[in-house]
């Protein structure tokens, strides 16, 4: 039997990247999956790539209206089993350019939404279901110009750990997946002669030499979201080639 037969996933960020692999495995594993995303162009390469067996959402994490579309198609599906907050974007920059505009959006795409979407969405989570929640290495590589999405990180990281503890009564299991140097959108706005050099620069600090393969995250993700890991719960679990070696 497959290990995701006859359950239904939800997958916030799940139109590209890490979340669309992670997506495709659990088809692959018999799962039925809602997925959300907010550019066109993704949301129509997923729909193809994922078939039938996806539920596809527009929606935009920004948006104060986000948690209500959730539950909205939830109810018309019936409950989920998982629920993995994906969802999240990454911008750099000097602290010296910080700004109230940049805090409030990264905060709220990041952090506020997934949180208000997790507490609306956690009574249709069946009882020994399952919560991922996808946090960073960047929480703990203190690199300069990147405080502002660790701390978002940071956040997200921290409330899990709590999830945990308040959904145990139910059997809920909450964890968070740590990537690190994976390929995916959050560099796609670099030239590709610079995205190359960025990543062939990234990729010799890490112990494998090289930057990983948004289905290798996504394999640890299924684990985690999976029966198998049922005695697995506030944990984290770091994909990163040995990049922290913690």
């Amino acid at each position: 039997m497959k290990r995701f037969e006859n359950k239904t996933i939800l997958v916030t960020g799940g139109s590209s990247g890490i979340g669309l692999a992670g997506a495709e495995r659990l088809i692959n594993e018999g799962a039925q999956v809602i997925i959300t995303g907010r550019t066109e162009k993704h949301l129509k390469n997923a729909a193809e790539k994922l078939g039938s067996a996806a539920i596809i959402i527009k929606d935009d994490a920004e948006s104060e209206q986000s948690s209500e579309r959730l539950v909205a198609v939830v109810k018309e599906t019936g409950k989920i089993d998982g629920l993995w907050l994906n969802a999240a974007f990454a911008t750099g920059g000097d602290i010296s350019l910080m700004n109230r505009d940049t805090l409030n959006q990264m905060f709220q795409v990041n952090v506020i939404t997934p949180m208000l979407q997790m507490g609306v969405l956690s009574p249709y989570i069946n009882d020994g279901g399952s919560v991922l929640v996808t946090s960073s290495s960047a929480v703990y590589e203190g690199q300069p110009s990147i405080s502002l999405y660790a701390a978002t990180k940071a956040a997200i990281l921290s409330a899990a750990r709590s999830w945990a503890a308040e959904l145990a009564p139910r059997k809920i299991r909450v964890n968070s997946l740590i990537p690190g140097p994976i390929t995916s959108n959050l560099r796609s706005s670099l030239p590709a002669e610079l995205r190359k050099q960025f990543e062939d620069n990234l990729a010799a600090t890490v112990l494998l030499k090289r930057i990983g393969k948004p289905e290798e995250a996504a394999a640890v993700a299924a684990f985690l979201l999976s029966d198998e890991a049922s005695y697995v719960t506030g944990s984290s679990y770091i994909v990163d080639g040995g990049l922290l070696m913690i």
